[in-house]
């Protein structure tokens, strides 16, 4: 019996050799996937499917990440749209301004090689007017109404304005560019003819007398004098003091210097003829700047104020005020502008107009008691 079931064990073992032999093994032949040209299409295949799959998901993941590229672009564009909205405080936006005439096209006021003078060496000390001397009584002061705004450089530092021939004539300070001298007109702002001085002239106080422009500079000592046609350089003189404002009354030339005095000067020698100090209540008014003459008085800026003192010529005393508090509205300081300063009138036609450094607007106003 035992026999038997060993004989036929021994078969049984032969035909699992045999069976082995014929490439019929079971699972614990798996390890063959190490030999990977044995067998591409046995079941171990599976493994690198599956690692095949697992790179998907980083993909997904790390696609995102290039995402912060297109940021910069994105906060360019706040810039852009700040920037942008900048000329929209302007009170005519469909009104062209003084300063669309390309800077490059306008002349040199001065020519190269022009003769000019030598400055005088010492230059005057200011006078003091006498602190005692005062007004009896304070004088009236009048307000305002706004009759029409015109349009007004915002980039012009207004020191010198007048109004001649239906046209309005400007100079300007050296404070965002060369001092400049324009004719203007009045109803759009545009610049009909211009100059621009050296840079090393501080343009001041304007007035045309005659057929000649003259212009004062502040502290260069140093006055020109152009052709009111052409703009054209004529000559040039000297004074001892700063040049402000500047104006005339028929027969002088009237100038300020900063302080409380008025010089007057004959327009054809430019020598001085005589003087006067303004005075109120209090005593001196000093820092008088731009000027006009309107009907036989004489009307100056107060430097940082927004009054206007009306100067009796003869005697220099302040025999009235104009306050004009609140000219310039809160919507037009969104941007910088300086104090009050420059007074043109139109004789022909009665009217009288005044502005700021750097204010968008020129108001045309009558006076109020």
């Amino acid at each position: 019996m035992l026999s038997r079931m060993f004989a036929r064990g021994g078969c049984t073992m032969a035909l699992l050799l045999v069976l082995g032999a014929c490439g019929g093994g079971t699972a614990r032949e798996a390890p063959t996937p190490a030999q990977p040209t044995s067998a591409p299409g046995a079941p171990t295949t599976l493994v690198p499917a599956a690692l095949d799959t697992t790179p998907a998901p980083p993909t997904v993941v790390v696609s995102p990440t290039p995402s912060p590229s297109p940021q910069p672009v994105a906060t360019l564009v706040p810039p852009t749209v700040v920037v942008s909205p900048t000329p929209n405080p302007l009170p005519q936006p469909a009104t062209p301004l003084p300063t669309a005439s390309p800077i490059q096209s306008i002349a040199a006021c001065i020519p190269n090689g022009a003769p000019l003078p030598e400055a005088p060496a010492a230059p005057a000390t200011p006078a003091y007017p006498d602190p005692n001397r005062k007004a009896p009584a304070a004088p009236p002061v009048s307000g305002y109404e706004v009759v029409k705004v015109y349009p007004h450089d915002r980039l012009a530092w207004t020191e010198g304005l007048l109004f001649v021939n239906g046209a309005l004539y400007e100079g300007t300070g050296r404070e965002l560019g060369p001092s400049t001298l324009s004719r203007l007109n009045i109803e759009t702002g545009a610049v009909l003819q211009g100059c621009e001085l050296p840079n090393n002239f501080y343009g001041e106080g304007v007035t045309i007398f005659g057929d000649a422009i003259y212009q004062l500079t502040w502290r260069s000592h140093i006055g020109f004098v152009y052709d009111t046609a052409s703009f054209a350089f004529r000559r040039a003189w000297t004074y001892p003091t700063e040049g402000w404002g500047l104006t005339h009354d028929g027969s002088h030339l009237i100038m300020s210097d900063g302080t409380s005095t008025l010089h007057f000067l004959d327009p054809e020698t430019l020598e001085e003829t005589g003087r006067i100090d303004a005075y109120d209540e209090n005593g001196p008014v000093v820092r008088l700047n731009e000027l006009e003459y309107i009907h036989g008085e004489i009307y100056a800026n107060v430097w940082l104020t927004d009054r206007i003192a009306r100067i009796d010529p003869r005697t220099g005393q302040v025999i009235g005020w104009i306050d004009l508090t609140g000219l310039l509205g809160l919507e037009d300081r969104t941007q910088r502008v300086a104090e009050l300063n420059g007074i043109a009138y139109d004789a022909e036609h009665d009217r009288l107009f005044v502005t700021g450094k750097l204010w968008p607007k020129l108001f045309e106003i009558k006076l109020r008691p």
